[in-house]
């Protein structure tokens, strides 16, 4: 394995939850290719606290057995392992109550970081930053860790902001978001401002539009229950491919710092105009040979919650005034693919003919899988017979261009984490930047509940329903296919 990581600064990491699924598929396995990798220093130390009973032994062998399942075959190295988890401890820990603090307390050395991991539901994030304040671990080198959702709309993400400003400062609150610690993510910020070549054109006068796509292959599954709650719009729209708008959007930040970035974005979404109904498309999946339908799925036969949605929005200022964005994203869709295409308008006039058309420009960045970069040009035809065009794509896969370094492309969970520990928060939300977020989405969500709109049925294996794409049709362009 190529090292190309510098190790960060001693630390105890806390993962409450620490036996969850998260924490047994991601971020376990994820810090175990950390420490192969050199980047854990000798002094790093990883304490899971859970509710359920285990003794330390008792949780080594859960990680074992976790990096056995979710560990690519070549960092199975057992002496690796055994070092590895001889860093490990667990406490039981009750979260609204007493029991295991003091003990965690105890654990927690002087002169190292300080890192805690909300690896659990929303609903208990106030309990453990109150336990955390109570038992004097909340100080001011103290740095938590927030999945999402960060509340479930505007008011219950302030109530959250607020409950967690008790006792910890903007500065040490780290709302995690794993699409922004994708390489390709990140490197949509390298293109873009590390290039000359794009900057001057990216912006209304010569982008036609953007689409993002975020498409699932699986049902809802086990999260029948939250996410009858939540649908496509709370679960992936207000967090995932808002964060992926503002990167395309923001104007160029001063510096690559933390707020610098933030500001930025926070621009973007406060530039979000309102979204009119017939832009807004919302589907639910049905049922196949293999698989129930939605309404099965999470058991409720009046479900009007989406497992598909589609929105066309617009940006209002200087640099994008008149470019639509088209969002997607659905489950059980065609094929399991993450991308943003960067639609360039036709040249104004075409010296070929009337024949060979007009020919845009696409850039696409797949996300996933094989994360990538394409960019779409027109070349002739090789062979005689005049000037025949044709469009060829600018390959580059991060796995073909850097050869084995690819291999070793960190994991998003284990880049965020990293950062954490290095108290970067670029990658991560700010509190106003997720209130700003949920004040463009309320206003959407409460518009279908308010109409008694019914979500579209849509085929399993579909690129979600007809609507979706008249969505586009109706504008004289076609969204990007979902290929399997």
């Amino acid at each position: 394995m190529v090292s190309r990581v510098i190790p960060v600064d001693p630390f105890d990491l806390v993962i409450f939850g620490g036996t969850g699924d998260l924490a047994r598929r991601k971020i376990l396995p994820g810090l175990y290719r950390r420490f192969l990798s050199g980047q854990m220093p000798d002094e790093a130390r990883i304490i899971a606290a859970a509710r359920s009973e285990h003794d330390d032994q008792e949780f080594r062998d859960f990680v074992r057995a976790a990096i056995d399942e979710f560990g690519s075959p070549e960092i199975q190295i057992p002496d690796q392992i055994d070092a590895f988890l001889d860093r490990l401890s667990y406490v039981t820990v009750d979260a609204r109550g007493d029991q295991g603090w003091p003990e965690l307390a105890k654990k927690l050395r002087k002169k190292v970081v300080h890192a805690f991991y909300f690896s659990v539901g929303p609903g208990l994030f106030g309990d453990l930053a109150d336990r955390l304040h109570h038992y004097g671990m909340a100080d001011a080198d103290a740095r938590i860790v927030v999945e999402k959702p960060f509340g479930h709309d505007l008011a219950s993400a302030r109530e959250l902001n607020e409950t967690l400003a008790r006792h910890f400062d903007e500065g040490q609150i780290y709302r995690i978001d794993h699409y922004l610690g994708k390489e390709t993510v990140q490197n949509l910020m390298a293109v873009r401002f590390g290039n000359i070549l794009f900057e001057p054109l990216w912006n209304a006068q010569y982008i036609d539009h953007i689409q993002i796509t975020v498409a699932e292959t699986v049902g809802v599954g086990g999260r029948g229950a939250y996410y009858d709650k939540s649908g496509a719009m709370r679960d992936m729209v207000q967090n995932h491919l808002m964060q992926l708008l503002c990167l395309i959007a923001m104007e160029p930040p001063s510096h690559f710092d933390p707020d610098a970035v933030r500001d930025e974005k926070l621009k973007v979404i406060r530039a979000l105009d309102p979204v009119e109904p017939a832009e807004i498309v919302r589907g639910q999946y049905g049922a196949d040979e293999d698989h129930a339908d939605y309404l099965a799925d999470v058991e409720d036969r009046s479900s009007r919650t989406e497992s598909f949605i589609a929105l066309k929005v617009h940006l209002s200022n200087w640099r994008w005034k008149g470019t639509p964005f088209y969002l997607r994203t659905g489950k059980r869709l065609r094929a399991r693919t993450s991308e943003i295409a960067v639609v360039f308008k036709d040249p104004p006039h075409s010296i070929f003919g009337p024949q060979e058309g007009r020919r845009g420009n696409v850039l696409v960045i797949r996300l996933q899988p094989n994360e990538g970069i394409n960019l779409r040009v027109t070349i002739k035809e090789p062979g005689p017979g005049g000037m025949r065009l044709v469009e060829v794509p600018l390959d580059m896969s991060f796995k073909e261009a850097l050869g084995p370094d690819a291999e070793d492309i960190p994991d998003a969970y284990e880049r965020l984490i990293m950062d954490v520990i290095r108290g970067n928060q670029t990658l991560f939300m700010r509190g106003d930047e997720v209130e700003a977020a949920w004040a463009w989405t309320d206003p959407v969500i409460h518009g279908w509940e308010e109409r008694g709109d019914i979500p579209r049925g849509y085929d399993p294996g579909s690129s979600g329903p007809e609507d979706a794409l008249m969505l586009m049709h109706r504008d004289g362009r076609r969204w990007r296919e979902v290929k399997a």
